[in-house]
Order: C-alpha cells, then sequence, then structure tokens
C-alpha cells in the first residue's frame, strides 16, 4: 500500500519532492514476472507484424526478448488475431521462450475475452473498448452519464470475470488521443478525463473484487503526459488505490527526437520515484527500443543514495498544472521569451572558425544563425586575437569569466560570468546582462538581494545525482523568496555514452521545464561535441513545446494494425517537410488514436486500409482513402494549399 504518512497535500502524487524513494505499489504478478512493489522497474515493447503470420511474429519477439523486453505485447484487432495468440505462445514456449505475452485490444471486446483465456495480460483502452468516437458534442444529464456507466460495466465486466477466472493481469491504459465522447464532454481533453477515463473501468474491477490491474496515462504531448500521471496518483491516492503504473509517452517519433521526447516524459515521473514499467514507443523496430528503455531505467538503480536535499513542506506549483515562473526579461530572457541556449567552447577559442559549430551558417551577408543555433557562446577567457578578431554576428552573444570580462579594454564586447558572492562583491559590472552561477543547494542559504540590483540571469548547476530535484528545489526557494530573476539550468553530462547523456540531459532539463521552471539551457561535456550538445538542447525545448525550432512529428510506433511502411514513410514525409519549422504533422499508422493524437497536429497522414491513406487537416477529414503511391504528395500539395508551404 502507499505510504499515507509520508504524503502531505503538496506531494501528493510522490512519496517526496527531494528524495529519492519509489512509490510503493501493489505487486501485480504477470506470468511469473512480477510487477509493483519492490520488483525492479520492467521494461517491454511491442511487436509490429501482423499477429496472423505466426512465425514472424515468433521472429520478432524473439528479438525483443533477447534485447531485453521483459513481456511482449501483440495487437490482437480482431477474434482472429485473438486465437492466434496461442500458437504464438505454444512456438515461443517450444523454443524456450517463457516471456509474458499481453494482448493488445481497443475496439473488440470479444476479442479480448479471447486473448485473456491464452496470454498472461490484456490491454484494454477505455476510450474505446465500449465507446465509438466520433467527436460529437452534446451535454449528459447526470442521470444519462450514470446510464451510460451501467452500459459500460455491462460491456467490460465479462472480461473482468474471464481474467479473475484464469489469473490474467490487465493494463487499463487510457490514451490522450482516444478519449469517448462521453468523456470529453464531460471533462474536456485534459489530464482530469484521461484519469477519468480510466478510473470508471478501475471502479468495476474494484466492485468485482479484480485487483491484478496496471494503469497508464500515454500522450504525445510531454505536459499532458506528466500531469495525467501525477493526477492519476492523486485520485488513486483519494480512492484508496496503489495500482502499478505503466509509463509511455506515445507517438514519440524516430531517431533522436523519439528517444528526446520519451526521456523527457517518462524521465520526468521516474525522477519522482512514479513509474513501474516503461514502454519507450519509437517509430523503429521494436527491438530498438529495449535498449532507451534499460538506459533510463538504470540511472535509477542507485538514486536512493544522493547527497540529501533540503526538504520542502509546500510546493509553490502546482504538479498537474502547466504555469511557467514568472520573471522580470533581462537581454532576451525570461518573461514570455523563449529558453535561450548556451554553448561551450574550449577556454580562449577563436569564435569565428566554430561558427558552424554553433549552429550559424554562412550566406552572402555573412553568418546567420539557424533555427537551432547558441545564443550565446562561453569561451571563459578572451581569444588571443581578442574578441572582435572575428566578425561575429550580432545574434551571438559572448561570455567570459567575470575576471577576464574585468579585464576586457572593451566590456561591452562580452557578458560576465560571476559566482553569486563574487557578483555581489564586485564594484564593476555588465549594465546589459550578468551571468551568475550558483550551486542549487547554496542558494537555499545565499544572500540573493544582489541579484535584483543589476540585471542579472541566475545559472543554477548541481553535482548530486539527484539533479533535477535538487535544482527544483533551488528554483522553489527563488519562488518563496519572490526572487524573480531569469535562471538557465546548466548541466554537466561529460563522461557518458551519447545515448546516456541525451536521455539524463533531456530527464532532468525536461521535468523542469515542462512545470515552468527555466528559461534557458546550457549542457556541457568536454567529451562532446558543441553542435551535438546545442541539438540535444534544441531537442528538448522542442520536446517541452518551450521553444520550437523545427517540424514536429507525431508519429506512432507500428504495430500489427498499422497499414503502410511506417519508418519508411515517416523517413519520407520528414525528408521533404523537416524545413517547415512550427509546423505539426501526424503520421498515424492506423485509425485507433490517429485522429485524437492529432488533435493538436495541423496536418494528419492516417493509415485507413490496406494501401490507402486519410489526409487530416488538424481532426478534420480532409481526403479519403488516397493511394498510398500519391498520398505525400497530396499531403504536400495540402500544406501548400494552407498557405503554410515554404520553399527548402
Amino acid at each position: 500500500m502507499l505510504n499515507h504518512d509520508l504524503l502531505t497535500p503538496s506531494t501528493s502524487y510522490c512519496t517526496s519532492l527531494t528524495d529519492y524513494v519509489r512509490c510503493r505499489t501493489r505487486v501485480v504478478d504477470i506470468g511469473g514476472v512480477p510487477l509493483g512493489g519492490d520488483n525492479p522497474i520492467r521494461v517491454q515493447s511491442m511487436t509490429t507484424t501482423d499477429t496472423l503470420d505466426t512465425e514472424g511474429t515468433i521472429a520478432q519477439s524473439i528479438r525483443m526478448i533477447e534485447a531485453g523486453s521483459e513481456y511482449v505485447r501483440i495487437t490482437a484487432p480482431s477474434q482472429n488475431e485473438a486465437r492466434n495468440l496461442e500458437n504464438i505462445k505454444k512456438g515461443l514456449r517450444d523454443r524456450g521462450y517463457d516471456a509474458p505475452l499481453v494482448a493488445d485490444i481497443h475496439f473488440t471486446p470479444n476479442a479480448a475475452e479471447i486473448a485473456a483465456r491464452i496470454v498472461e495480460k490484456v490491454r484494454v483502452n477505455p476510450g474505446n473498448y465500449a465507446d465509438k468516437k466520433r467527436f460529437n458534442v452534446f451535454e449528459f444529464s447526470d442521470d444519462e452519464y450514470a446510464s451510460e456507466l451501467d452500459r459500460i460495466r455491462e460491456k467490460f465486466s465479462p472480461l473482468v470475470k474471464i481474467c479473475k477466472e484464469h489469473g490474467t493481469a490487465m493494463r487499463i491504459g487510457t490514451n490522450h488521443g482516444s478519449l469517448s465522447d462521453r468523456i470529453m464532454n464531460r471533462f474536456g481533453d485534459t489530464p482530469l478525463g484521461m484519469v477519468e477515463s480510466a478510473l470508471e473501468f478501475v471502479r468495476i474491477c474494484r466492485d468485482l473484487d479484480y485487483h491484478d490491474i496496471v494503469l497508464s496515462m500515454k500522450a504525445s504531448n510531454t505536459k499532458v503526459m506528466v500531469q495525467a500521471y501525477r493526477l492519476l496518483v492523486r485520485h488513486m491516492q483519494a480512492e484508496e488505490m496503489d495500482y502499478p503504473l505503466h509509463l509511455g509517452v506515445t507517438e514519440a517519433g524516430d531517431g533522436e527526437d523519439g528517444r528526446i521526447k520519451s526521456a523527457v516524459g517518462i524521465g520526468a515521473l521516474l525522477e519522482d520515484g512514479l513509474g513501474d514499467t516503461i514502454r519507450v514507443s519509437l517509430t523503429e523496430e521494436p527491438e530498438a527500443e529495449i535498449p532507451v528503455a534499460r538506459a533510463l531505467v538504470a540511472r535509477y538503480a542507485n538514486r536512493g543514495g544522493h547527497p540529501p536535499i533540503a526538504p520542502i513542506d509546500a510546493s509553490p506549483v502546482d504538479p498537474c498544472v502547466y504555469g511557467r515562473r514568472e520573471t522580470t526579461p533581462v537581454a532576451g530572457f525570461g518573461a514570455a521569451f523563449p529558453p535561450g541556449v548556451i554553448a561551450t567552447l574550449p577556454r580562449g577559442s577563436e569564435i569565428g572558425s566554430h561558427l558552424d559549430t554553433l549552429g550559424y551558417k554562412q550566406s552572402n551577408d555573412g553568418w546567420v544563425p539557424t533555427d537551432s543555433a547558441a545564443d550565446y557562446v562561453f569561451v571563459a577567457s578572451e581569444p588571443p586575437g581578442g574578441i572582435m578578431s572575428s566578425d561575429l554576428p550580432d545574434t551571438l552573444g559572448v561570455i567570459l569569466d567575470g575576471a577576464a570580462w574585468l579585464g576586457l579594454s572593451n566590456r561591452e564586447s562580452a557578458f560576465p560570468l560571476f559566482a553569486l558572492d563574487d557578483f555581489a562583491a564586485a564594484d564593476i559590472r555588465s549594465p546589459a546582462i550578468n551571468f551568475v552561477l550558483a550551486d542549487a543547494a547554496d542558494v537555499l542559504t545565499a544572500d540573493l538581494s544582489s541579484l535584483t540590483q543589476s540585471p542579472a540571469v541566475l545559472v543554477l548547476s548541481t553535482s548530486n545525482a539527484h539533479a533535477m530535484p535538487a535544482i527544483r528545489r533551488a528554483f522553489f526557494h527563488l519562488l518563496e523568496s519572490k526572487v524573480d530573476v531569469p535562471v538557465i539550468i546548466r548541466g554537466n553530462y561529460a563522461h557518458l555514452t551519447d545515448d546516456q547523456r541525451m536521455l539524463h540531459s533531456a530527464s532532468d532539463l525536461g521535468a523542469l521545464l515542462n512545470d515552468g521552471l527555466g528559461d534557458g539551457a546550457w549542457l556541457e561535456a568536454a567529451d562532446a561535441e558543441p553542435r551535438d550538445l546545442i541539438r540535444i538542447a534544441f531537442g528538448i525545448l522542442q520536446a517541452t513545446r518551450t521553444r520550437i525550432s523545427r517540424t514536429e512529428y507525431i508519429a506512432c510506433p507500428s504495430c500489427g494494425r498499422t497499414q503502410f511502411d511506417l519508418m519508411e514513410t515517416t523517413a519520407l514525409i520528414r525528408s521533404r517537410t523537416s524545413h517547415l519549422k512550427g509546423l505539426n504533422i501526424g503520421i498515424m499508422g492506423c485509425i485507433v488514436n490517429g485522429p485524437g493524437e492529432m488533435a493538436d497536429a495541423d496536418f494528419g497522414y492516417v493509415g485507413s486500409g490496406p494501401g490507402k491513406i486519410t489526409l487530416y487537416r488538424g481532426k478534420d477529414i480532409v481526403e479519403r482513402n488516397l493511394d498510398a503511391t500519391v498520398a505525400v504528395d497530396a499531403l504536400i500539395d495540402l500544406i501548400k494549399a494552407d498557405g503554410r508551404w515554404v520553399e527548402p
């Protein structure tokens, strides 16, 4: 059970905001691989083959298992696929693989009832298990709503009874993109609607004394996803529930973008001790998801031994509602300005020879910034030829150590980075902007009054292994002390693999930015290229939707329901549209979550049948059942017709 003695109203979604403690959930046994309680955080993935392709599904499942997937999820869109799960299971067991199987069910209760007698776990989506989503708008009276719940109970109870009889576990998995019209009309397209969608089904399970339940709250928008899980835990506490959590960002996409987006959402929850199993949903082969998931989980294996962080009695931030911390703007940082990006070059570097590394490109008018160019560069000391020896673009600011800046003959050519004590004691400060470096722990006891005496931007860093909560604690102190200077989050990610660096920084910075904390990102690693760190920083800002610098793709992972080659098609669409900054394109393999997850997308490309594509503008259908051979061209034509196209 949850330890309610450790919970306060301000931390009611986790055990502690400052100590790493996993939220204690009940144990759910899934085919001999238990989930929750003191068990390790499990990792899993989902097959992409046609479930009726027995040998193909077995072969792919084996690749997933050998990569480390502890559960194997397989779609069962109809009764035929559900029945074939028995052949797949037998084939795997005959080959010596005993990983539990999970049947993924959406619109077909009869398929779920067949699958529940075969596999170790079934996943149902409450948004479309007993409802059809038609985007209808109407009002429910309380009596009508209660009648709808009775209808759901009648349709769902048979599956619960079968699961109880056969010892089959169940995931009740809400997707932001498939909330029912009933939920949408009463609660809106909100985290609360997602939570209530799941709890309607959970309450039926409890009434039938069935408790082998896992819950999930997936969304492609990382803010919505994180808020929904936190809100779910709050509601479970209120109703004395302790079911384990399956974490995931749905439709995360592929490549680096998909990994960063997954880490932003999943990592934010793992940081606070939430989550008992994770699935990283990439538009790639399923076995490629497992190393990413394992790398995310591994970071928390020994986190409990971190240096202590000053506890907090009441959080000044509502963790279930986004609101950016209010600040007084300083030279383009804070207030309504998008977060800035700072890069580091080796001490005394000749900046002009590194402009391409910093995201600038040469044109007839000199060096101009790309959409992912650093705003400032830190070189610590003055280059040998002086800062003005290179014709630097006006959009790039130069930062030096405070002492080096004080020694400049022309202090207007750069900006100082002072330690907090040195800034307080400085007789000379920049009249434009002063960067002030402080350790997150020191901020809690330091005199911060000097920050308001000259234009200052605070740079927060920490060496604490529990880095995100340490910096968050400093933010909370600033809020409590009413110190409204902008804050840049600085993190050092040296001595890590490229994937670890990307995932760790996304977990740390993403969690803070999604809570409205932070006005800039500064990633450092002596063993990494500055261009890579800049790209990661912009990827984190994109994933948190705090600074848009590229096209956003909501691309689902493939599965047996997919109507076209998702990886190939996503790569093709990306190759033709990646220059459309700020455009949001949904690429969905089928209609299960497509229209809903694309609710905030500008355009959608959705598989509607074998070789057939339906195009959307927002959630409205524009063209149905186009031949896939012409559908990408038609998507481009639609973008052009709406005046959203620019030539690359």
